[in-house]
């Protein structure tokens, strides 16, 4: 399976994560939603957390709107804490 065939990922997205190393779903479910958005945004692409939210939901294979607002919370918070 690539990563265009994951739920809520177009072409940018997968452009993206390819830039920073994730090549395919089996590395992103290694990396994780959160750090592969940081990825993305520490390497100076103007991301939303819509991003971070379409990559949880690819993981989860739900869409991303979908996701409980709870758990966007606690992703946000996750992805803009300090390292």
């Amino acid at each position: 399976m690539e990563l265009i065939e994951l739920k809520n990922l177009g072409k940018t997205s997968v452009q993206w994560l390819n830039a920073v190393g994730i090549q395919s779903p089996e590395q992103l479910k290694s990396v994780g939603a959160v750090e592969a958005y940081r990825k993305v945004k520490a390497r100076g692409f103007r991301v939303s957390k819509v991003l971070l939210y379409a990559l949880e939901g690819a993981l989860l294979d739900i869409h991303w709107s979908d996701l409980d607002p709870d758990h966007k919370a606690k992703l946000l918070a996750e992805a803009e804490a300090p390292l």
